[in-house]
């Protein structure tokens, strides 16, 4: 029982940093608003987020397919 005590705790307070994520979009978007290019910012920010982990599984994916390919 105890740890699921700790990790609710651990959980409330990362609350006030995952909010706080939130006011960084509201502020890019008001800012690219203000510019005349609405969301842009935003936009090139979720395909860089998005990407990144795409092409890290892609060269694991790579890697263990070499490995087995050789293998066999």
């Amino acid at each position: 029982m105890r740890p699921h005590l700790f990790l609710l705790c651990c959980a409330l307070l990362m609350a006030d940093a995952i909010w706080g994520q939130c006011v960084m979009c509201k502020a890019v978007a008001e800012d690219s608003a203000a510019e005349g290019a609405v969301g842009r910012g935003i936009n090139q920010g979720i395909l860089y987020i998005m990407a990144v982990p795409y092409i890290l599984l892609g060269i694991i994916a790579f890697l263990v397919f070499k490995k087995w390919k050789f293998v066999e």
